[in-house]
């Protein structure tokens, strides 16, 4: 077949000085070789860009698990590489009580909630799992879409900043915020109130000394010590001696509260 190039007759064809089959082999040859050149080019393409799918590279910044497949192993488009996890900022998930929510359901649901969800400040504080506390604070992100009916409790998500990656992904922390702002509360220690049918009650000591119940109402709780209502300003309530009976004589001693709630965490 003539080629676009086999209009112009070369002069040597003219003055027949050649063959006009060894002209027409000489343009086919021709043709072959730019089909050839066209070939490799493509190869060529076709091998940068395979070289390309050799580096794999992160769609998000993070921290890169150890890696699954090491130099010499054959992979797939489907071979797991490794996990990369964005840790900056990293989430943290934890759980409120239904009654939790209740109190600030309405700020949960509204159409924007802020990142200051609770009315006495903005931020969260994470405990780790050695006791420390992350310097660091979080924001309330989202709330679960229902309550877990096995638990009772909702879900929620907070981000904290973690620059230097020193929370990873699965670390246990302990997340904590005020809810609420009880002012002129009392605080008694947690082992101090007994339960007794459906009702908290205190052992305290009366100006002669004399052991007397007292039915209280409980609260919140702050650190080791709940909020109880039903009791005096002032009032010494046992803490060491909790079955003694009502009526009986003692010679109270006085603790200091805060060692009664380090002996609380210990």
């Amino acid at each position: 077949m003539p080629s676009a190039t086999s209009n112009v007759t070369p002069p040597l064809a003219e003055a027949r000085a050649i063959p006009q089959s060894q002209l027409d082999n000489d343009v086919q040859a021709n043709l072959a070789a730019q089909a050839a050149v066209k070939a490799a080019q493509a190869a060529v393409a076709t091998a940068e860009l395979n070289v390309g799918f050799t580096k794999v590279r992160s769609l998000v910044d993070g921290i890169a698990a150890i890696a699954t497949a090491q130099i010499g192993d054959l992979v797939s488009p489907s071979s797991l590489l490794t996990t990369v996890s964005q840790v900056d900022p990293i989430k943290a998930y934890f759980s409120l009580s239904e009654q939790e929510y209740l109190r600030i359901a309405n700020q949960i649901n509204r159409p924007v909630p802020a990142s200051g969800l609770w009315k006495t400040g903005p931020t969260l504080t994470l405990t780790l799992a050695d006791g420390t506390v992350y310097p660091a604070s979080g924001a309330f992100l989202a709330a679960d879409r229902q309550i877990d009916p096995r638990t009772g409790t909702i879900r929620i998500s907070a981000a904290f900043p973690n620059p230097h990656s020193l929370l990873r992904p699965g670390q246990y922390g302990r997340v904590r915020a005020a809810t609420e702002v009880v002012h002129n509360a009392l605080l008694v220690p947690q082992r101090a109130v007994n339960d007794l049918q459906g009702k908290s009650q205190v052992r305290v000591v009366g100006a002669d000394n004399k052991v007397s119940l007292k039915t209280v109402t409980v609260g919140g709780r702050a650190g080791n010590r709940w909020i109880v209502r039903g009791l005096e300003p002032g009032a010494r309530v046992i803490v060491d001696a909790t079955l003694v009976p009502e009526g009986t004589v003692v010679n109270p001693t006085r603790v200091n509260v805060e060692a009664v709630n380090e002996s609380g965490r210990r």
